[in-house]
C-alpha cells in the first residue's frame, strides 16, 4: 500500500466539505482530519478525526495535526453574511488567511483552496473581487504547491438550505450547462462531489508549483481519483 496522506479539511460543514468527508469515506491512502466550529454528522464507515474548535484555537489544532495536506472549503454567502462586507470578509478573507498562515507555520507544504469561477483582483462584484484577492495573498503564503479550485455554480443540497428558488437552479443547470461553450464552460454548474473528488486527487500530488483548475481541469482531476478498496 502506498503511503497514507494525511489531509486537514476546514470548512468540512458547508456543501463541498461534506461532499469531501462523504469522499473519504472508506480510503485506506488517505487520513482526513476535520476542524469546524460546530459538530456534524459523519457518514456510516467514516474512519476521521473531527476536532470542533473556536476559530482562534484552529491553529493550534493544525500544529498538533500536522498534516501533509491542507484543504480549504470554507466559505458563507453574499446573503448568509448579512450582505455585510466586513462579516463576509471575516469568513472568506480573514479566517481563510489565518488558517492558511497557521497551515504553513506548522510545515504544512501543499495547500489546496475552493476559489470560484471568475475571481479577479478587476472583478466590479464584490464576492468575485474578494476570491480574487485571496487568490494573489495564498499565493505569497509559501507553500510548496498551491492549487486553487474556481468551480462554476455547485450543484447539491445544502444543510438547512432548501429555498426553492436554488432547487429551480438546480433542475435548469443541466439546460443552462448545453448553452455555455468555449470560454462559458468554466461558468457551467458543477457537482459539489466532482469538487470534492478533485480536491481529493489533488491531494496526492507533490509537484511543486501554484495550479489554478476551472471546471474542466476539475473534471480532469476528479476522474482521476482512484475509487476506495473497501476492506471487511
Amino acid at each position: 500500500m502506498s503511503e497514507q496522506v494525511r489531509i486537514a479539511l476546514v470548512g468540512a460543514t458547508g456543501l463541498v466539505g461534506r461532499a469531501i468527508v462523504q469522499a473519504s469515506t472508506g480510503r485506506e491512502d488517505m487520513r482526513l482530519v476535520a476542524i469546524a466550529r460546530r459538530e456534524m454528522k459523519l457518514p456510516t464507515g467514516a474512519r476521521m478525526e473531527m476536532f470542533v474548535a473556536d476559530p482562534t484555537k484552529w491553529n493550534e489544532v493544525i500544529d498538533a495535526v500536522k498534516p501533509d495536506v491542507l484543504i480549504n472549503a470554507l466559505g458563507t454567502t453574499w446573503k448568509k453574511s448579512g450582505k455585510d462586507e466586513a462579516a463576509f470578509r471575516s469568513v472568506d478573507e480573514q479566517l481563510v488567511m489565518e488558517v492558511a498562515c497557521a497551515a504553513h507555520k506548522a510545515g504544512v507544504k501543499r495547500f489546496i483552496s475552493i476559489s470560484s469561477v471568475g475571481a479577479s483582483l478587476a472583478a466590479k462584484n464584490f464576492y468575485l473581487r474578494v476570491k480574487g484577492e485571496v487568490e494573489r495573498d495564498l499565493g505569497k503564503v509559501g507553500f510548496k504547491r498551491l492549487d486553487i479550485l474556481r468551480p462554476g455554480l455547485l450543484r447539491g443540497l445544502r444543510e438547512h438550505d432548501m429555498r426553492a428558488a436554488e432547487g429551480l437552479g438546480r433542475l435548469a443547470a443541466p439546460l443552462m450547462n448545453l448553452a455555455l461553450h468555449g470560454s462559458f464552460r468554466q461558468y457551467r454548474a458543477i457537482r459539489a462531489e466532482t469538487v470534492a473528488d478533485a480536491a481529493l486527487a489533488l491531494a496526492f500530488k507533490k509537484a511543486g508549483g501554484k495550479f489554478a483548475h476551472d471546471n474542466d481541469a476539475i473534471i480532469r482531476a476528479a476522474q482521476a481519483l482512484t475509487r476506495p478498496v473497501m476492506t471487511p
